[in-house]
């Protein structure tokens, strides 16, 4: 048996070696390949990588999948990378999302860590897993998360709900104006996404500042 030293190590080796695998970009679990469009995007990725200046730091990334999505009346790039290699590629995400859409004719782009949600522990039953769900994996936190990484670089100040007659929800999310004329023409492509993928309503406000 390995401590959690070794096999953070071990963890740390294997994500090092998958990320330098020349003329891949995209790594499936064992058995499972890339479609057309995920070979299309790791392609993409690969030329900005060879030439671009931040080589360097994309090297050292991977990712998990691509996928289309319908946004907004928009064919969107949805593009997952591991959770604990975002905050590197974090560094150059800008660069990369711009450099994407020129290629792909300035269809949206973007990033989402790969989390993974753990159901709520039942009481009275025998859980399979060893040690308590971590706060990180639940429901609420996986969501608010994808919400951070869909408007990345901008931050998110803040959020109300409001219930609608019907019973219905709608989220409406404050951001920092400091990204507003970066991000401002996307944000019905993010609200689109973050349908799609948590089956919530959210709509995106930059509140004026005194």
């Amino acid at each position: 048996y390995l401590d959690s030293r070794s096999l953070s190590h071990v963890v740390g080796t294997v994500r090092r070696e998958m990320a330098y695998r020349p003329g891949v970009k995209i790594v499936k679990r064992p058995g499972r390949t890339l479609d057309k469009f995920e070979q299309s995007i790791q392609q993409a990725i690969l030329d900005i990588e060879a030439t671009s200046d931040v080589k360097v730091t994309l090297r050292e990334v991977y990712f998990t999948a691509a996928k289309e999505v319908d946004a907004a009346g928009k064919k969107a790039i949805c593009i997952y990378v591991p959770v604990p290699l975002q905050k590197t590629f974090q560094k150059i995400q800008v660069r990369i999302i711009r450099e994407l859409e020129k290629k792909f004719a300035g269809r949206p782009v973007v990033f989402i860590a790969q989390r993974r949600i753990l159901p709520k522990e039942k009481r009275n039953v025998r859980s399979k897993q060893k040690q308590p769900r971590p706060r990180s994996r639940t429901l609420t936190a996986v969501h608010n998360a994808v919400l951070d990484d869909l408007v990345f670089p901008a931050v998110v100040v803040g959020k109300r709900t409001r219930v609608r007659l019907d019973g219905s929800q709608l989220i409406k999310v404050h951001l920092d104006k400091s990204q507003q004329t970066n991000i401002e023409h996307k944000l019905d492509v993010f609200s689109a996404i973050y349908k799609k993928l948590t089956g919530k309503n959210v709509t995106f406000e930059f509140p004026l500042t005194e």
